[in-house]
């Protein structure tokens, strides 16, 4: 990659079998900003037709490698280059871009090549008659699929595609989840892809699966996970550093984010961190405690550069729900609670400056840190094993989030690499000696300050008062506290019909109104005045 950025983060393209009638583009609608690439392009032997978004500045046709009957998309980045130059045992292709070294991945591999990739990306590849279309490991970037008679649609944003527009139509795809609201558009699964063929001009579909999370566990000594752990995430962090302006990293004070900061500080001067809080609630000074720590660490030419606290106020990031919802395609209530408060951080973020943006979101998973009701460590390998198993289409790794003010995303514990490590760890190294996450604690203390290693999860809403906020919402509008769990559904599926399936903009959306018709339905959930329960 040329730049900090990719060099595409999205598209909407119908491949036809060449030959037949092509479907030519009209328009396509987009959360992720940036240029808009209308592409005409034959691929193997499909005619791609649609549109590619990238970063300004950015090449003619952004992520796109062509040689010969071969040819590939790829939106977002990978990971683990100096691996992927050996299997295919061209040197050169170290400083040809992502795209071009995909290219020769498949070529050599075929569909496979992907079992090969860590990254964050979705791709779109034809190799003669065959196409494959395929996400990364945890679906870090989500792909969406509709087959039609004679075609097969694909984009990064389920609104995107023709069909969300046109309504629903087209074939099922036997292992894809279908969208709510339609049996044309699918999921692709985190760590899958769709094999394409053009049988007597009628796509026949396959999965593929690429990338499953392990469930075996390994027992080692502390000494030797406290090791894997720090290497493994070191690695993760600056393997996703680029040449450029320097990285943001977002800091909350937790062990999470801290770590992800410390080490991006190590390896990249310049770093900034950012941290956001509520009127109901902050985490300011714990943020600040590890922002001061790393710029005394890192003085200097290495020096860090600078710490920004940005306020918003309850009805301020109440208000990005709809954004947060557009951005995410999520309808599941829990998750986009999660999601709101990082939405609402990065349209605060300097719009003229497009950021590459390091977070510590997702350790919690692999490492059980939600699950402090856990008594035995059975119980806790249970959940970890059920988070993984349940996370995908939730698209909570969306880089959309940031990609709809303009930023690129990425979050170093779900780097493929590390994310096995955590995963297979055995749960008395997640908790040990009475502490939640004791491995990644361990493992980063040096680096940070004691406060910060000793510091106690906080639940995922209780820094930003995420919560509160929505609450409120519902308590204006009636809602018994018993049914608030309840009535967030509602609303949160609302909204997707309107702005996902619908086709709405968010600054169209009422959501005093939105949330009063959600509330008013006849399966949404009983308030005070009497409409019908579920």
């Amino acid at each position: 990659m040329p730049g900090h950025l990719p060099d595409a983060t999205g598209f909407a393209l119908t491949a036809t079998p060449a030959g037949s009638a092509a479907e030519q583009p009209g328009t396509a609608c987009f959360a992720t900003a940036g240029p808009t690439t209308a592409v005409t392009l034959r691929a193997g032997d499909w005619l791609w037709t649609g549109f590619l978004v990238s970063p300004a500045g950015s090449t003619p046709l952004p992520g796109v490698a062509t040689d010969g009957p071969t040819t590939v998309l790829l939106a977002g980045e990978l990971y683990n280059q100096d691996e992927l130059v050996r299997a295919v045992g061209d040197p050169k292709l170290a400083d040809a871009g992502d795209a071009w070294l995909l290219l020769a991945c498949l070529r050599r591999y075929g569909p496979h090549a992907f079992r090969l990739v860590n990254g964050r990306f979705a791709a779109l590849a034809a190799d003669g008659g065959v196409l494959v279309a395929a996400t990364d490991h945890c679906g870090g970037v989500p792909l969406y699929l509709a087959v039609g008679a004679a075609s097969v649609s694909v984009a990064t944003e389920a609104k995107a595609l023709p069909t969300m527009a046109d309504g629903p139509h087209g074939q099922a795809v036997t292992g894809l989840r279908p969208l709510r609201g339609t049996g044309a558009v699918h999921q692709v699964p985190a760590g899958g892809g769709v094999v394409v063929e053009a049988a007597a001009g009628r796509p026949r579909t396959r999965l593929l699966r690429t990338w499953t999370p392990p469930l075996h566990r390994r027992h080692l000594p502390e000494e030797e996970a406290l090791r894997e752990v720090r290497e493994a995430l070191d690695r993760a962090v600056r393997s996703r550093l680029r040449t450029g302006p320097a990285p943001t990293a977002v800091l909350s004070g937790g062990i999470d984010s801290s770590a992800v900061a410390a080490l991006t500080a190590s390896a990249c001067p310049g770093l900034r961190t950012v941290s956001m809080g509520t009127d109901l609630r902050d985490e300011f000074r714990e943020a600040r405690l590890v922002a001061d720590h790393l710029a005394r660490a890192h003085p200097g030419p290495a020096a860090t550069g600078g710490h920004t606290e940005i306020r918003i106020d309850t009805a301020d990031l109440l208000a990005e729900l709809p954004w947060t919802i557009w951005a995410s395609e999520c309808t599941d209530p829990d998750v986009v609670e999660y999601l709101l408060p990082l939405a609402a951080l990065y349209r605060r973020l300097p719009a003229d400056r497009p950021l590459r943006i390091l977070t510590g979101y997702g350790a919690d998973i692999p490492l059980g840190g939600m699950h402090r009701d856990a008594d035995r460590l059975a119980a806790l390998d249970d959940a970890v094993a059920h988070d993984m198993e349940t996370f995908d289409g939730l698209n909570e790794m969306s880089p959309v989030l940031s990609g709809a003010a303009g930023h690129w995303t990425t979050h170093p514990y779900w780097d493929r690499d590390l994310l096995e490590r955590l995963l297979t760890l055995e749960a008395g190294l997640k908790r040990r000696h009475g502490r939640d996450k004791w491995v990644l604690r361990e493992a980063v203390a040096d680096l940070l300050p004691a406060e910060t290693v000793r510091r106690p999860k906080l639940g995922v809403h209780e820094g930003s008062g995420t919560t509160s906020s929505f609450t409120l919402l519902l308590r204006e509008h009636g809602v018994p506290d018993e049914r608030i769990g309840a009535a967030k559904g509602a609303v949160v599926r609302r909204l997707y019909d309107r702005l996902v399936a619908g086709g709405a903009h968010p600054d169209e959306i009422d959501l005093g109104q939105e949330t009063k018709a959600a509330l008013h339905r006849p399966d949404a959930p009983g308030i005070e005045g009497g409409t019908r329960g579920t």
